[in-house]
């Protein structure tokens, strides 16, 4: 894993606290992670994890018509775009040409 510039962690430090979600898709990503550290596991279970539903779904669908994009890059988008949050990813070329997404690259700060 790349480790964040320091402006990016200063971002983290003032917006994060114990209280940040995550889709469920990046949930299993995370964890997933074959390298993953004790202390970036520990991080991430401190996060609420957001399910999917009928209008993620369909937000889903729409972006798999209309964009060149992976399932599971879908509905991490699709799941951001419907409940209004800023999707923080430094892998901006998968969601770049989104409308309605808000993007953050924390890597870019």
């Amino acid at each position: 894993m790349k480790r964040l510039p320091a402006n990016g962690l200063a971002f983290l430090a003032n917006t994060i606290d114990e209280n940040f979600t995550v889709s469920f898709i990046t949930y299993i990503e995370f964890l997933g992670y074959k390298n993953l550290t004790e202390a970036s596991g520990l991080f991430i279970k401190l996060a609420k994890v957001v399910q999917i539903n009928k209008m993620v779904i369909d937000a889903c669908i729409k972006l798999r018509k209309t964009q060149r994009i992976k399932l599971p890059d879908s509905i991490i988008a699709a799941t951001a775009i419907v409940h209004n949050y800023t999707l923080i990813s430094n892998n901006e070329s998968d969601f770049i040409n989104i409308q309605g997404l808000n993007l953050l690259n924390l890597h870019g700060l």
